[in-house]
């Protein structure tokens, strides 16, 4: 990658970025391969609805002896967005292992934040299972909707996932965008405007933001699926850290809350002043958790 080019641009991350096909859908899929390897390579997965564009702050940090691989999941940032496409959860965690094949990474940790610490938990029961393509060793997770019962979506999310998505999508726009996405952070960590805008060009490219009620049934994926998905967080047979921002509306001290209440085993770093984001909110105190967490203090 060029040095003089900052991951904050879109120059600068789409250095990083390469394309496959899987099930005949371009991936979009940001990498940097570690010169000497000495740690595991990371898997790092985004949430909605934006994309990997939202690990850039911890990113160079996190790439000094790994390899990093982040896909845009079909529907976000980079990647295809069909607009008849039934998304699912399941289909996502295939492109993760396809993606890892390409990369031959089949011994890694993972990085989840939201959307992706569902995918992450699809991942985590395929392998408790024993139908993985791949071996996790040890998962970090951002705020994300890890108990279906502990999710609190946002008004936008009812309205995109009900009867008038379709609809709604449509008249989404990029001032309405600013406004509830920043309503998820923290007070005092509020999102500059230049990282609004390239998060806003990211989610409309190819008109992804018209697929946004699509995806969104996710939503419903993890209330169907959560006795498989629940049990290998509460009880994880890997090491799982769990950092949470506890201002976060969507999931954030409520959820964390009711994962201890449930006895859930992971170890966990609360962030009381930080929101949804805090990869992006606080970046410098993420990256020492993650890279402690994975024996890099």
């Amino acid at each position: 990658m060029d040095d003089d080019l900052s991951l904050a641009s879109r120059l600068g991350w789409e250095q990083l970025v390469s394309y496959q096909t899987i099930n005949g859908h371009k991936i979009a899929v940001a990498q940097q391969r570690a010169e000497t390897a000495a740690h595991r390579p990371l898997l790092l997965l985004h949430g909605f609805p934006t994309c990997t564009w939202d690990f850039y702050k911890i990113w160079p940090q996190l790439a000094e002896g790994r390899t990093l691989i982040a896909p845009d999941f079909l529907g976000f940032g980079l990647s295809d967005k069909p607009k008849g496409h039934i998304y699912s959860i399941a289909e996502q965690a295939d492109i993760c292992e396809a993606v890892l094949a390409e990369a031959n990474a089949a011994d890694i940790d993972v990085l989840a934040h939201d959307y992706g610490t569902t995918v992450a938990q699809e991942l985590l029961a395929r392998q408790r299972e024993g139908t993985a393509k791949l071996a996790i060793n040890r998962t970090i997770f951002l705020n994300g909707g890890i108990l279906p019962e502990g999710h609190r979506p946002r008004p936008i999310q009812h309205l995109l996932a009900g009867p008038l998505g379709p609809l709604v999508s449509k008249l989404l726009s990029k001032d309405r965008f600013k406004r509830s996405f920043s309503a998820v952070f923290g007070p005092n960590t509020q999102p500059v405007d230049a990282e609004l805008n390239m998060l806003w060009d990211f989610m409309t490219e190819n008109d992804g933001h018209r697929v946004m009620h699509r995806l969104l049934r996710y939503m419903a994926e993890r209330a169907a699926n959560r006795a498989r998905w629940v049990p290998p967080i509460l009880e994880p047979d890997i090491p799982l850290l769990i950092i949470n921002g506890h201002l976060d509306p969507v999931s954030g001290k409520h959820l964390i809350d009711a994962y201890r209440a449930l006895g859930g085993k992971a170890e966990i770093v609360d962030m009381p002043d930080v929101g949804h984001y805090p990869q992006l909110e606080a970046p410098e105190a993420v990256k020492a958790s993650v890279l402690t967490f994975l024996g890099q203090p």
